[in-house]
């Protein structure tokens, strides 16, 4: 889980890796969501790990993002 915030600026340029799609923050798991790849990545210590190895598999009925 993070373990700080991430700097906004930061998250309006980052992309997934995998699709170089958009990616969506959800505070409450500590992650950056991609949808279209179906990966979750980590933030640790308020750093985005941005290594598709290090990511969560997400299913398709998981929304990825606390309700």
């Amino acid at each position: 889980m993070s373990n700080g915030k991430v700097d906004p600026k930061l998250l309006e340029i980052l992309v997934c890796p995998v699709t170089k799609g958009p990616l969506e923050y959800d505070a409450a798991r500590g992650e950056l969501v991609s949808r279209q790849a179906g990966l979750a990545y980590p933030i640790r210590d308020g750093i985005p790990i941005m290594l598709p190895d290090e990511a969560r598999q997400i299913k398709a009925d998981d929304d990825g993002a606390a309700s």
